[in-house]
Formats: structure tokens, sequence, C-alpha cells
């Protein structure tokens, strides 16, 4: 069997946020989390980690229990297929980005329950944003799967990357999440009074390249893919993990090759990374992080083979080293039934 590797991870603070909607309207939360295979006990722990599948299926959980796109935070439902049947107006009527972004605006008005979506637009940039004022207490995370559904559409419908200038979100800026690069890609601002995303007004003529008739293969993906870019995040940090992942079970790159391969110095290498709030080290436990807990979570692989695999010399280094990463102990990770 084929070692998968480049696995992303969620931070359980993520989680924590959807757990606490639960409580908060009633519903059975233990339930759903067992069913998306997430043990109750990583979540006295900050450190923690889920899998991106997992994060995926509370998600459908919620929304089944639901029925509700908005997950009940709105003034009203917003039936599950409401986002589908918007797409499907905008591909059929915009034929590049600027128009799909207006189509997007009109065609929201329409739908109730929906938070208002509105342009501003200057010079150099347009601004997508969203009325949050609607929504009851709305979790940091919904906030920013709003923003990244019509950002990903975008990205989907024009076969190609679109980059942002920033990201302006209505919260702090909250500890134990560290994944908004492979969200968004682009510079978050918190505190600000909209939620909204940023674009630079040259990628308006940009032509869309799918249609109607494809949209549910964009559809079918979410919500993994507004939860991590399919592509990785665009920081150093991250293109430097997509190169490093290469290595598991192997010599790791040093950073001299690293440093060649992005044509700098490994002075600047090292700086850039300090600059990010990371170093090739802590990249490199990263990685063996994930790759461990993907493993854990589906329980195909033995402590001691998974250990081996990695390159820890024997299961007890590994058990102190995903201490280290997680707070937890391996066995935490694994499925019910894996545990005794």
């Amino acid at each position: 069997m084929a070692a998968r590797t480049a696995d992303y991870t969620v931070p359980i603070a993520r989680v924590q946020s959807f757990v606490a909607l639960a409580l908060r309207r009633g519903w059975d939360i233990d339930t759903m989390m067992r069913a998306a295979g997430i043990s109750p006990v990583l979540l006295a722990q900050g450190r923690s980690r889920v899998t991106l599948e997992q994060a995926s299926a509370l998600i459908r959980q919620l929304w089944a229990v639901t029925d509700d796109e908005l997950l009940g935070l709105g003034r009203m439902a917003v039936p599950r297929g409401t986002f589908r049947l918007v797409g499907s107006a905008v591909l059929a009527t915009a034929d590049n980005i600027g128009t799909a972004l207006e189509r997007y605006v009109e065609f929201n008005k329409v739908i109730p329950g929906t938070p208002e979506v509105y342009l501003a637009r200057s010079a150099g940039e347009t601004v997508l944003a969203v009325d949050l004022d609607p929504l009851d207490r709305p979790i940091a995370l919904l906030v920013d799967a709003m923003l990244a559904t019509g950002h990903r559409l975008l990205e989907w419908a024009t076969g190609r990357r679109i980059a942002l200038r920033r990201v302006e979100v209505p919260y702090p800026e909250p500890e134990d999440v560290d994944d908004y690069d492979l969200i968004f890609g682009a510079p978050m601002v918190f505190e600000v009074p909209r939620a909204a995303v940023v674009l630079d007004n040259t990628v308006l003529p940009t032509p869309l390249v799918r249609d109607e008739s494809e949209l549910d293969q964009f559809i079918d993906r979410a919500p993994a893919d507004l939860l991590v870019r399919r592509d990785g995040g665009i920081s150093l940090s991250d293109r430097v993990r997509r190169v490093l992942v290469r290595d598991i079970g192997h010599e790791w790159s040093t950073t001299e090759q690293l440093a060649a391969r992005f044509a700098m110095s490994p002075q600047t290498l090292r700086r850039k990374l300090r600059a990010e709030g990371t170093s090739i080290r802590e990249i490199r436990e990263g990685i063996l992080r994930d790759a461990a807990i993907d493993s854990l979570t589906r329980g195909t692989e033995t402590i001691a083979a998974l250990s081996q695999r990695l390159g820890f010399s024997e299961p007890s280094a590994f058990t102190r080293a995903f201490r280290r990463w997680t707070g937890s102990a391996p066995r935490s990770y694994l499925p019910r039934g894996h545990r005794d």
C-alpha cells in the first residue's frame, strides 16, 4: 500500500468552534463527532489536530442535522443546495471574473436568509464583502468559509489561481490556528468592521472556462476544498513543505539544497522562514506530525510500523515526539475499536 504523506491537518480550534455551536444549539455533538471519527479526548488539547477528512465529515454532519448552509446562524434557514443554485446562475450569465462578481451579488440578493454580499471598487482593487450583521454570533470558520466559497468558485471557474490582495475579518486573530495561508493564500487583517476578500482589478477580465454542467464537480468537493487549498498555500514555508514532504522515509533535503531550489542563499532562506514564524526543523516536524495523524486516524498501520516509516529509531521515540507535537498519545488518534 502506498503511504499517504502530503495531507494537511486542521487545528483542533476549528473543531472546538463547531462543538461550541452545537452545544449552544442543543445538537447531539457526541454522535456527530463519532460519525466523523474524532475522539472527544482531543478537544481538551489545544495542539491537537484532525484530518481534513474528519473536519469535512463533521461539517457534513452539521449540514445534515440542520439542512441549512449557514448552520442555523442566519435569520432563517438557507436550504442545502442554495449555493449550487447561485453558482449555476453565475456560470450561465457571466463570462469573466468581473461579471461573475456582479452576478454573484445580484443573485445573492434574491435568496432569502443569505447575508448580503456587496462589491466596492476603487482604482486599484475590488472588494467582495459579506454583511455579517444578520448572523447570530457567527463562528470564525463559518466567516472564513463564506469568504473562501466565492474565491474558490472563481478559481475553479477560471481554471487558475486567483491571488488575493488581502482578506479582512471582524474577529480577533485566534490562537492555535495556523491554516489561513492554506485557506486563502493571502495576508490576513483581523478586527476590522467588515468581512471581505480583496482582489486586484487586473484579474477582473480573466475569462471563465467552466460551465454550469460541470458545477457538480466543484460542489462534490465541499467542504474539503474550502478548508484547505488542494495546491497548498503561497508562503515560502508552504513551498518548502511541498518539497520536504517527498523526503519522508528518506534522507531530508539539506538547507543548502532547499536554498538552491528556491534560488536564494541558505541565510536568506532561514531569515525568510523566521519572518514567517517557522524554520526548516519545524516544517519537517509538521510534516511528520500530519503524516502520523493521517495514518493513525485510518488505523491501517501499526504504531511500530508507522514510527519506522517516519524514520524514528523506535516506537517510544515516536511516541515522545508525537506527544510534543499534539499534547496527546498516538493511541488517542486511533479509530474506535483500535484503542484497546
